[in-house]
């Protein structure tokens, strides 16, 4: 009989909202595989539940360069003191613990890049803490064998940069669905826009909420918690639009879809600030399309190819207060293009799930170096 392999998987959040690391560990304990997910706890973390074993590290800090010490200390001397065949990775902040423990144990190492960490906003705008992080993207990288990302184009740059292979697995959802019973979101006959992931800076969130003045009929309701969370709140207060944009704050997403499914229009305007953002392409842009839901994006290339193939909502080139607001007034008003792009949504949910994507990690592991 053979011996039951063992797979650590490590992530630097609380896990209660990341689906693709869910999804990945679904994946990989229906292969056969026991699956050990990393993460870490939170003040206010939500419990959580799944059918493999799941440890959250508490630390001592939960900000900055502590932080990312703490955890990449904590987390090498737990692969060390732990039985592993493989080591998963996801994102550059626990790649060094576990490169680090790969190569002591001897052990094979999957690299899951979610986004183009070099480039996300935070460290754009800070250079030197971004020096340090690409001295470690281009100390490591190159010796990698397995390297998985989130859509080509920044599959491209890694394998131009540093010469290796990359295998592009989307932020696609399950198809199948479990329907419960959540909060019903419709007010009398208002429209609902609906804005799920997180909360941080240029997810073009603050000139969304200043658009919601000039949008009458409508609710936006902000699902995820972030970096701006509170000033979105003071934003929400100081414009006096408490009852037209709601925050929901975090919720677990086995239920996400249900409150997805209930809105006229998803919006994902990402801020062409850094690469990262510019070839973004966000879990939520396929989970609108999952629950039937037309979208607004911004006109960046990822996003943009996607909508643009499947005909599932439009585009917008500038995310600014009165262009989201004359765009989205355009969409609710016209009844009947909205009506075709929700139902265009029907056959692009058909391809674009977790069922087909899988397969690509299916092969990888089958073949992992």
């Amino acid at each position: 009989m053979q011996k039951q392999q063992k797979i650590i998987i490590s992530v630097t959040n609380d896990l209660v909202v990341d689906q693709r690391v869910a999804k990945v560990c679904q994946t990989l304990t229906e292969m056969g595989f026991k699956v050990v997910l990393i993460g870490r706890e939170l003040k206010g973390s939500l419990p959580i539940k799944r059918n493999y074993k799941v440890k959250r590290f508490k630390l001592f800090f939960n900000k900055g360069f502590l932080f990312y010490a703490n955890y990449n200390i904590r987390l090498f001397f737990y692969l060390l003191g732990n039985k592993v065949d493989i080591l998963w990775s996801n994102d550059l902040d626990t790649l060094p613990a576990n490169y680090l423990a790969s190569k002591v144990k001897g052990k094979k190492l999957v690299y899951d890049s979610h986004e183009y960490f070099t480039e996300v906003p935070e460290l754009v705008k800070r250079p030197n803490v971004q020096k340090v992080w690409e001295a470690i993207e281009e100390l490591i990288l190159p010796k990698l064998k397995n390297v998985i990302t989130v859509c080509d184009s920044i599959a491209k740059i890694y394998a131009e940069k540093y010469n290796i292979n990359i295998n592009v697995v989307r932020n696609v959802p399950r198809k199948n669905k479990t329907f419960l019973t959540v909060k019903n979101l419709r007010e009398e006959d208002k429209n609902i826009i609906i804005y799920q992931g997180a909360v941080n800076v240029n997810r073009g969130l603050e000139p969304l909420v200043e658009a919601m003045q000039y949008i009458d009929n409508t609710i936006l309701y902000i699902i995820g918690e972030g970096d701006v969370f509170e000033s979105i709140i003071s934003l929400i207060l100081e414009l006096n639009l408490s009852h037209k944009v709601k925050m929901l704050g975090k919720i677990h997403f086995e239920i996400l879809h249900d409150y997805t499914m209930q809105a006229d229009l998803g919006v994902s305007l990402e801020e062409n600030i850094g690469l990262n953002y510019k070839y973004a392409l966000p879990n939520k842009l396929f989970d609108y399309i999952n629950a039937k839901v037309p979208v607004l994006v911004s006109n960046l290339p990822e996003m943009a190819a996607i909508v643009n193939q499947y005909k599932v909502g439009e585009t917008i080139d500038e995310i600014t207060p009165n262009a989201i607001a004359k765009k989205i007034n355009q969409l609710l008003t016209n009844k009947e293009q909205l009506k075709q792009y929700k139902a265009n949504t029907t056959k692009a949910a058909t391809e674009l799930n977790w069922e087909n994507e899988q397969k690509i990690i299916q092969d990888l592991v089958k073949e992992i170096k």
